[in-house]
């Protein structure tokens, strides 16, 4: 892809992000493009929808993050509104989202630029709801305490189907996941859960996470639900710390809508998306989460290799009783010429092999 418009994403906490900030803003001025700060956490106005920070940012067609995952969804988040791809550059610490080095920022561009990056599109989630999303003026200032200014309610989709019992569509796009949490402290959600339709069971837990298969490293690993691919389509439901016997994740095919209803006696739940508040749920209120027609574009250098990655970055340890063993070799050896019942298979680049 030729680079027209860059927006820039950076996490402004980071000396070294301003740093590397200012080399694609060299990069940029070198080559004749245009490159525009996309604040998304500025002093100067409220924060804004996806689309409205791509808007504001002249809707480029490549999104440069500069930090860990965090920053990378906020980049995300802008990105897929505009169709634009996102290249994340790592400075984080358990990064699964960024792609690139600051050591390769300057090279990466150029990749990018003269056609010679690849894009890995992922899939999102969105959703539907009993009605409009909204944060309560009294609440608002205690849940964003410590996290800046909290984004707005998501829209309603001008295409909304309101009545029948469908709801109203929300302009949501989420990466990794959304999820149902308590609101008070001491007090669990409940709720009923929905798969396809058809209800599994009423829940009361302290959240209910709803995830891709790129969040399924996230939160929903955090308690303990499955590893999935990321180059597969699903959508994972998982229970967080469930009062009940039956606490396991479910993996649904992408086609199967995950819905939850807030029981009578639940009290108030919080919606988050991407682990940034949207919303408040009352009693009776629902949502329901699907996948989305939009996905994300995630530049890619070189091929992914998502379980190297997956060892590394959790620093995955073997059985103390394979010590003796010694360390593992390689297994396919994708360097020699592949077996013709392998062809088309996806196999770790030859460093990565062992």
């Amino acid at each position: 892809m030729s680079v027209h418009r860059i927006g820039l994403v950076v996490h402004q906490g980071r000396e070294e992000a301003q740093a590397a900030a200012r080399v694609v803003r060299e990069w940029s001025a070198s080559h004749g493009i245009r490159c525009t700060d996309i604040d998304v956490w500025g002093a100067q106005h409220g924060r804004r929808h996806g689309q409205e920070e791509a808007e504001a940012a002249g809707n480029p067609d490549l999104v440069v993050t500069l930090g860990g995952d965090g920053t990378f969804l906020r980049g995300a988040r802008i990105a897929v509104k505009s169709g634009a791809s996102v290249l994340g550059v790592d400075l984080g610490k358990v990064g699964f989202l960024t792609e690139v080095s600051v050591s390769q920022m300057s090279a990466a561009l150029d990749a990018v630029h003269q056609g010679d990056a690849a894009v890995e599109e992922r899939m999102t989630l969105t959703m539907r709801a009993s009605r409009p999303l909204e944060m309560p003026s009294e609440l608002e200032v205690l849940m964003r305490y410590g996290h800046g200014p909290a984004l707005p309610a998501p829209h309603v989709r001008p295409e909304s189907t309101e009545g029948q019992g469908w709801g109203v569509r929300l302009d949501v796009n989420a990466l990794n996941d959304i999820v149902l949490e308590k609101l008070a402290r001491d007090h669990q959600v409940s709720a009923d859960v929905y798969l396809a339709g058809r209800l599994l069971a009423a829940y009361s837990a302290d959240a209910l996470a709803v995830a891709t298969p790129t969040g399924s490293t996230a939160y929903s690993f955090a308690a303990g639900g499955p590893v999935l691919s990321p180059h597969m389509d699903a959508v994972v439901f998982t229970p967080i710390a469930a009062h009940m016997t039956f606490d396991r994740s479910i993996v649904a095919a992408p086609d199967e809508p995950v819905a939850l209803r807030v029981l009578p006696h639940s009290g108030r739940a919080v919606v988050s998306v991407d682990g940034q508040l949207r919303g408040v749920l009352d009693p009776g209120d629902w949502i329901g989460v699907f996948r989305a027609p939009e996905r994300v574009r995630l530049i890619r250098l070189h091929p992914t290799d998502f379980y190297g990655r997956l060892r590394d970055r959790f620093r995955l340890t073997d059985a103390p009783a394979t010590a003796l063993d010694g360390p593992g070799s390689a297994l396919f050896r994708p360097d020699s010429p592949v077996p013709p019942d392998l062809v088309g298979l996806r196999l770790p680049p030859p460093a990565a092999a062992r």
